[in-house]
C-alpha cells in the first residue's frame, strides 16, 4: 500500500490550478476547474404555501370548464410522462468503483481485479467482497451496498450524500438503478451529452415550459446536446435559483386589487361572458369552393378570446401564492417539521447552500410538472491533483442533490409519489495511482491523480411510487446482471470499448438513455419510429432488449397524474 506524501492541501472549493492542465479559456473548462459555478441566491421566508401541490389546486377551478381547459391546450400535469433530470458534474468526475460499482461481463458483482479497483481509487482492503470492519446501517458488510438495487460501494461518497438527504425510511426499496460503462473525453464541454432535446422528442413537456437547466448554454447545462437532437424551439430555460421559478409566471395586477378567489371568479365570469357574445358573433364570411365549409364566424378570434381569459383565470389560481412555484417557500423543501434541507443549509451563502438552491429550483420545476426535464450542473469536478479528501466532499455534496431529488418525487402528488429518472454523468473520469490519503475527509482511499478517461461511466436510478423497479427480461436471454450493467470493464479497470454501441460514442450513449426513458413507458418499440428516432444505431428489437435495464414501470403515454 502506498503512504500520500506530506504537501499542502488546496481549499476544496477554490479554482482547481492543475500542473499538467493548460490554462482553462473557455467557459465549460472554468466550470469543470472550479473558476466559475452557477449562482443561486437567497429568498426570504413568506407565507407557506397554500398550493404547494400544483395538482390539489387545480382541482378548485369549476368542473365545468375542465373540457374547454384541455380544448385551449391549458397543461396542468405536463405530458404525462415521467420527469426526468440529469446532473452535469462538470471536470470529470469518477462515477466507477468507488462509487457505483463495476464489474466485467456477469456484471456488478463480477469482480475486477485488485489493481483494476486500485485504478478506481479503492485500496485492497476496500475492495468489493472484503469484509467490512465497521458496516454501515445499509451496507452489505462486504464493502458493496444494494439498498438502492443498483450496487454502490458501502462507502461511496454519492451514496452517503444521498442518504443524507433522504427523510423517508425505506424509500431506497422504490429505487433502482443501472450503470453504463461508456468512455468520454476529459475536460472538455464538447461531449454531447445531454439527452434533454431526445427526452423532449420522446414526449416529455411540462405545464409552463418544456425543459429547464442551470446553465444559459444551449443544451441548459456544461456538456452539449447531440446535434440531430437540438430543436431551437424547446431550448432550456435557465433556472439556476428560486427567483428564476418564481419570475416565469405573472399574475398581473388583478390580484393586487382582489382576493386570490375573487380574481379567479372575476376572469372566469369574463370568459362566459365573452362566451356568451362570441356565439352570436357571424362574420358573414362564405366561401365559394365546394370543398370548404362556409364559416358564419372568425373561429380564430373566438378561440383567442376565449382562450385568453380562461389562461388568465387559470394562471390566477395555480400560481396566485408565490408557494405554488418558489422552493424556498415549499415546507417539504426547506422550513417544514421534515425538510429536505435545513433552513441554514438552504440559506447557506457557501457553495453548498448555491449547490441546494439550484437543485431545488429546478426539481420542483420538473417533479411537480411545471418542465418535462431539467438539468442541474454541477463544476469543480475536475477534482485530480489534490488530497483524495476533495473528490470526496464534492463527490457527497452531489449525492445530496441527488437524493433531494429522490426524496422530494416521493412526496409530490400529495404524498402518493410521482415516478422520476435520475441520470448522471461527466466529461471524461479519471484515475488513481495508489496514494492513500489517510485524513479524515480522505477516509483511506487512493488521491486521484490524472485524467484517465478509461474508467469512465454514466449511471441512472428510477424511482417508481409503486415499487422497485424491476430489471428487464427480454429477447436477449441475458441474466439479470447484464441489464444493471449495460458493458463493461475488463480486469485491470478499463471500459471495454466493444460492450454496447455507446461505449466508445457518446451520441450514441446518449440514444441508449433516450431509448431507456422510452422502455419505462412501455414504448421502446416505436424508438425507431418516424418522430421519434429513426436512423438510430441501436441495432433490432433484439440488440435493444439487449441495453434495456428495466420493465416499464407505467403504461404507454399515461394518465394525469401519473
Amino acid at each position: 500500500m502506498l503512504i500520500r506524501s506530506k504537501r499542502k492541501l488546496r481549499a476544496t472549493d477554490a479554482p482547481q490550478r492543475h500542473q499538467n492542465h493548460g490554462r482553462p479559456m473557455t467557459r465549460r473548462e472554468l466550470i469543470g476547474q472550479g473558476f466559475m459555478a452557477g449562482s443561486a441566491t437567497v429568498l426570504g421566508g413568506g407565507i407557506l404555501s397554500l398550493f404547494s401541490n400544483p395538482r390539489a389546486a387545480w382541482a378548485q377551478l369549476a368542473d365545468d370548464l375542465d373540457p374547454l381547459r384541455a380544448a385551449c391546450g391549458i397543461n396542468v400535469f405536463g405530458a404525462g410522462k415521467i420527469p426526468f433530470i440529469c446532473f452535469d458534474l462538470a471536470g470529470g468526475a469518477n462515477m466507477a468503483g468507488s462509487n457505483v460499482l463495476v464489474g466485467g461481463d456477469g456484471g456488478q458483482l463480477d469482480l475486477l481485479s485488485t489493481a483494476g479497483y486500485r485504478k478506481m481509487g479503492l485500496p485492497g482492503d476496500m475492495v468489493p467482497g472484503t469484509p467490512e470492519a465497521a458496516p454501515t446501517a445499509t451496507s452489505n458488510g462486504d464493502h458493496t451496498d444494494t439498498s438502492m438495487g443498483l450496487a454502490f460501494h458501502s462507502d461511496s461518497a454519492f451514496l452517503r450524500g444521498m442518504y443524507g438527504s433522504i427523510r423517508t425510511p425505506g424509500l431506497g426499496n422504490f429505487i433502482n438503478g443501472a450503470i453504463i460503462p461508456a468512455r468520454s473525453d476529459n475536460d472538455t464541454g464538447n461531449n454531447p451529452h445531454n439527452p434533454m432535446y431526445g427526452i423532449r422528442r420522446a414526449g416529455a413537456d411540462g405545464s409552463i415550459l418544456s425543459l429547464c437547466g442551470s446553465r444559459n448554454s444551449e443544451s441548459g447545462g456544461n456538456s452539449m446536446a447531440p446535434v440531430s437532437l437540438i430543436n431551437p424551439e424547446f431550448r432550456p430555460t435557465k433556472i439556476d435559483r428560486p427567483s428564476d421559478v418564481t419570475g416565469l409566471v405573472d399574475t398581473g395586477e388583478l390580484l393586487n386589487l382582489l382576493s386570490e378567489d375573487d380574481a379567479v371568479a372575476v376572469m372566469e365570469s369574463v370568459y362566459r361572458l365573452s362566451e356568451q357574445k362570441m356565439a352570436r358573433v357571424e362574420t358573414g364570411l362564405n366561401f365559394t369552393d365546394p370543398n370548404n365549409a362556409p364559416l358564419t364566424r372568425d373561429e380564430v378570434v373566438e378561440d383567442l378570446v376565449r382562450c385568453g381569459y380562461l389562461s388568465a383565470a387559470d394562471i390566477a389560481d395555480r400560481f396566485s401564492d408565490p408557494g405554488a412555484l418558489d422552493p424556498a417557500q415549499d415546507p417539504n423543501i426547506v422550513g417544514g417539521p421534515n425538510s429536505i434541507f435545513t433552513a441554514a443549509e438552504f440559506n447557506d451563502n457557501s457553495r453548498d447552500g448555491d449547490e441546494f438552491r439550484k437543485t431545488a429550483s429546478v426539481m420542483k420545476m420538473v417533479i411537480d410538472g411545471f418542465a418535462g426535464a431539467g438539468c442541474v450542473t454541477m463544476g469543480g469536478y475536475d477534482y485530480h491533483g489534490g488530497m483524495r479528501q476533495e473528490g470526496e466532499i464534492k463527490d457527497e455534496r452531489a449525492g445530496r442533490c441527488m437524493g433531494a431529488c429522490l426524496e422530494y418525487a416521493s412526496r409530490a402528488n400529495g404524498g402518493l409519489g410521482i415516478p422520476l429518472m435520475m441520470y448522471v454523468y461527466s466529461d471524461g473520469s479519471l484515475s488513481s495511482n495508489g496514494t492513500i490519503d489517510d485524513s479524515q475527509a480522505g477516509r483511506g482511499k487512493g488521491e486521484w491523480t490524472s485524467d484517465n478517461s478509461s474508467t469512465a461511466a454514466s449511471f441512472f436510478l428510477v424511482y417508481n411510487p409503486n415499487g422497485r423497479p424491476q430489471l428487464f427480461t427480454g429477447l436477449d436471454g441475458l441474466p439479470i446482471e447484464q441489464h444493471q450493467q449495460i458493458g463493461r470493464f475488463s480486469a485491470d479497470g478499463s471500459v471495454d470499448r466493444s460492450g454496447t454501441p455507446g461505449a466508445n460514442n457518446v451520441n450514441l450513449l446518449v440514444e441508449m438513455i433516450l431509448m431507456n426513458y422510452m422502455a419505462l413507458h412501455n414504448e421502446q418499440n416505436l424508438f425507431g419510429s418516424a418522430g421519434y428516432f429513426p436512423g438510430n444505431a441501436l441495432g433490432d428489437a433484439t440488440n435493444i432488449d439487449r441495453l434495456t435495464a428495466f420493465a416499464p414501470i407505467v403504461s404507454g403515454t399515461v394518465s394525469n397524474p401519473l
